[in-house]
């Protein structure tokens, strides 16, 4: 074995791990391009109504609605139970207060159930992206294995054509050694 074929072993190691290294960088660059676009989400464009539904929503089912809503409606029941007669504006039985609580309740569920299913959309979208990001490692995963299985046949074949160059070298060796013995004798 002479120092061009120890140069092509070298040779060939070299690029080996150059292949490797492209391989890890590739890696690298498609799973930092997935975690921007998780961190990066674009920006949901939301119409006045759809605003206007998020936010009855998130006051409708708050503790400061139900303390509000507790409180304005013991005011209306001790108001009306202790003003005279003449001067009450809704006297019991509440008829009033009632009509007031149906109307709220009957426009405050759609409003919520609005909200709720824009919710339960971006709940889907998300799932589906999730799964996306799932097949996308499965896919990456898959990938990886072909690529080292790839790497491992040329280190493998690399192995055998520099041991088949040394056994070679060592006959070559062990030939002079003893021709070099013979001579001697």
């Amino acid at each position: 074995m002479n120092v061009k074929e120890i140069d092509k072993l070298f040779i060939n190691e070299k690029e080996h791990l150059e292949k490797l290294h492209q391989i890890v960088e590739q890696t690298i660059k498609e799973e930092q391009l997935i975690v921007n676009n998780l961190l990066n989400p674009p920006k949901e464009v939301l119409s006045r109504g759809q605003e206007i539904s998020d936010k009855v929503a998130r006051f409708g089912g708050s503790w400061k609605f139900i303390i509000i809503f507790a409180i304005i409606l013991t005011v209306w029941i001790v108001v009306n139970a202790t003003l005279p007669e003449k001067d009450r504006f809704d006297p019991y039985p509440f008829i009033l207060m009632n009509l007031v609580l149906s109307t709220i309740a009957a426009l405050q569920a759609p409003i919520i159930m609005m909200s709720q299913n824009r919710q339960e959309e971006k709940d889907r979208m998300r799932s589906e992206n999730d799964y996306l990001v799932n097949l996308k490692a499965e896919m990456e995963i898959r990938s990886l294995h072909q690529k080292i299985d790839l790497l491992l046949e040329e280190q493998i074949k690399t192995l055998f054509d520099t041991q088949a160059k040394q056994f070679a070298l060592l006959e070559e060796i062990n030939t002079r050694l003893e021709n070099h013995l013979k001579n001697k004798s």
